[in-house]
């Protein structure tokens, strides 16, 4: 077994181990893509947080630095929006085909998201309060990742109800 598999099925067994049976505990009308989508935003407000305090902190003199940063998380507003789009692949009772498309995301966000931990444990004590807004921008990230990866639980069955409200029979059970 080479590197790239041993990637891969730590990815698998972080996704199946870990994230989605915490996605199957949730309540039944929050889903898990919705919460990873919540953690995405979570994370762009995060970053633009963070932004906005090396701003301060620097007095804005670094007119290259802002630009990049700016554009920076501009790239990160559209993956957001992209992200949202593909909502519709998602469906209950199906595979869900994000797992797949956002393998290798899932996988280069990880040992970033530790050197951004390391940049925020190392940094000068006028940057911390930024760069920790910073790391946890990227936790949040890789969290809410692993969670729109996650399969979406399949459809509950409903009762029919009579007239009364006793429950008769499940729905498409041909009674």
């Amino acid at each position: 077994m080479d590197l790239g598999e041993r990637i891969k099925r730590m990815d698998s067994w972080l996704l199946d181990e870990v994230c989605q049976p915490l996605a199957d505990k949730l309540p039944e009308r929050l889903t898990a893509f919705e919460v990873g989508m919540s953690c995405q935003l979570g994370s762009l407000l995060l970053s633009a947080v963070s932004i906005i305090a090396v701003f301060v902190v620097t007095g804005m003199n670094d007119f290259g630095n802002m630009i990049f940063n700016v554009l920076v998380w501009a790239l990160c507003v559209t993956f957001f929006i992209g992200l949202g789009r593909l909502r519709v692949l998602v469906q209950p009772g199906k595979a869900n085909p994000l797992r797949y498309m956002l393998i290798s995301v899932r996988i280069i966000s990880i040992p970033f998201t530790f050197y951004v931990i390391y940049q925020a444990i190392t940094s000068p004590v006028t940057f911390s309060s930024a760069m920790w807004f910073n790391a946890f921008s990227n936790i949040v990230f890789v969290v809410g990742l692993y969670f729109i990866s996650c399969q979406p639980r399949p459809p509950q069955r409903r009762a029919k109800e009579e007239i009364w409200g006793r429950v008769m029979a499940p729905e498409g059970s041909g009674l």
